[in-house]
């Protein structure tokens, strides 16, 4: 059995063109919340869609239903307006499947009823989540971002608060409190302290079980996630991607500290953070600092993933659903902008040889560093390797701590031939160690590229591989006329990066 067959048998595809061709059709989400309604347009890959258009609009559905139960005339107006608008470009963007839901203030509200009725006129068929529907469903959203995700989720809306207990891809327990970010003001406005006394109560009362403390907890919704982009602003964080950032909690107070001193005018001139949800970001700072506190978390880590990914990804099948996001992604983009489909898993399978000792950890970014590593052929040769860093560093990726986003950069940079010395952005973001594997799996994919041309057949007759200190390159003597002197200075390269000799063996058949 040849290489390519080994691949195209027994690999995550058994088409490689199927990235590309599997009839995806668009799905889009409409999520009406308490505090936004919200529309996305996903295409691509089930297992990890890329979003095609997003939207929103803070209509403020549930401003009024804590003090009056209702939801107010002019935030349904605003509402049924931006439902108008998504319908309307849904139908102009031929979108197969609109899925519509709603949350805490049409749940909640006396006259739901009518705002549902409206929708209706307009089109839409609206369902409503249940408190434990909509947790349930922002748990799928973290697992399909981070499939490992073990502790606590926290969901944050206008109007209410979900609480998960998420391990192992399961979720073990589920609560649903009236805490939103709107309702905060009001319990907060009782007195210094009550809104901490108020929170174990309503776990008590919804029937929360009190795990082992220390766990993570997980942020998701749109506030928390806007104190994570400040966090990010503060620190100089130097990457502009929030989703698996991670903060401690000793951060919290620094944050409040910050939005409390800090012009409201200077806030909406920062990158990122949108200006219509700084006013309530005090008081879902102070509502995250007192739930951690009570649950004893360790860290705090971001989702961008939630209620809207989940309801795609409660859908997948089994077999779809346990595939690994950051591969499903880095081989559609890889086969969307490389030259030969299928190239990348040719190049992981040919230089496994060489990395026997990677965790399982670094073998999927090496994988996915494989599956990449055409995406710089058509940039200007003087720019190919900025081009394969930006894609690793700013592409939207899940699936990956901040240190392998810096790894899987440093090896495309290394392998479009910017040499193998981390840059400064990517020591901050991980260590010497984790940095100097990274170039190495650059150096021998450069190799890869260099000996094949981007086709199947010299990979399939060369072989590379350890024979003792040595890094040694097989080729039959009928292939031998594919070596060549740029591609020995290549492999010369990788085995000093590797503290190793090198040879060529061109006598060796391949076994």
């Amino acid at each position: 059995m040849t290489l390519l067959d080994r691949i195209t048998r027994t690999g995550p595809l058994s088409d490689p063109r199927s990235v590309s061709e599997a009839g995806f059709h668009r799905i889009a989400i409409i999520d009406i919340g308490s505090n936004s309604v919200r529309l996305v347009v996903y295409d691509g890959p089930r297992r990890i869609p890329f979003i095609l258009f997003n939207e929103k609009v803070l209509a403020g559905l549930g401003t009024e239903t804590g003090t009056t139960g209702r939801i107010g005339e002019a935030a349904m107006n605003r509402g049924l307006k931006a439902l108008a608008r998504f319908h309307r470009l849904c139908l102009d963007m031929e979108v197969d499947d609109i899925r519509c839901v709603a949350t805490a203030a049409v749940r909640e509200a006396t006259n739901g009823q009518d705002f549902l009725a409206r929708c209706q006129e307009i089109g839409l068929t609206v369902r409503i989540l249940s408190g434990e529907e909509e947790g349930h469903a922002s748990a799928a959203g973290l697992f399909s971002g981070m499939p490992d995700a073990d502790g606590i989720m926290g969901d944050l809306g206008g109007g209410s608060l979900e609480l998960v207990r998420v391990q192992g891809g399961k979720v073990l327990q589920s609560v649903s409190m009236p805490l939103g970010v709107l309702r905060m003001r009001e319990i907060r406005a009782r007195g210094k302290g009550h809104l901490a006394r108020t929170i174990p109560l309503m776990l008590a009362q919804a029937g929360w079980q009190e795990e082992a403390r220390g766990l993570p907890f997980y942020m998701v919704g749109g506030s928390w996630r806007a104190l994570a982009r400040l966090d990010m602003y503060l620190s100089a964080y130097p990457l502009p991607i929030f989703h698996h950032y991670e903060m401690t909690p000793d951060r919290i107070p620094a944050l409040t500290r910050a939005l409390m001193s800090t012009d409201k005018a200077i806030l909406k001139t920062l990158p990122y953070l949108s200006g219509g949800r700084i006013p309530t970001l005090p008081d879902a700072a102070a509502l995250l600092g007192d739930v951690v506190a009570r649950l004893g978390s360790s860290k705090l880590i971001v989702s961008a993933y939630g209620l809207r990914e989940g309801l795609l990804y409660q859908d997948l099948p089994p077999s779809v659903a346990a595939e690994d996001p950051l591969l499903v992604a880095t081989r559609a983009e890889g086969d969307a902008q490389g030259r030969f489909l299928g190239h990348g898993d040719l190049i992981e399978q040919w230089i496994a040889p060489l990395f026997g000792d990677d965790t399982p950890s670094w073998q999927r970014i090496r994988h996915a560093a494989c599956l990449l590593a055409d995406v710089g052929w058509r940039a200007n040769p003087d720019f190919r390797a900025e081009r394969g860093m930006e894609t690793a560093l700013h592409g939207n990726w899940v699936g990956l701590t901040a240190s392998e986003r810096a790894m899987l950069a440093q090896a495309l940079y290394t392998s479009l031939g910017g040499g193998d010395v981390p840059t400064e952005e990517l020591r901050k973001l991980a260590g010497q160690t984790e940095l100097a594997r990274a170039a190495q799996w650059g150096l021998a994919i450069r190799l890869a590229q260099r000996l094949s041309g981007g086709v199947a057949s010299a990979l399939e007759s060369l072989s590379v591989g350890l024979d003792g200190n040595s890094v040694v390159l097989r080729a039959p003597s009928d292939d031998a006329c594919l070596l060549g002197e740029a591609a020995e200075r290549r492999l010369k390269q990788l085995s000093q990066a590797m503290n190793r000799s090198y040879r060529v063996d061109r006598t060796t058949p391949l076994l």
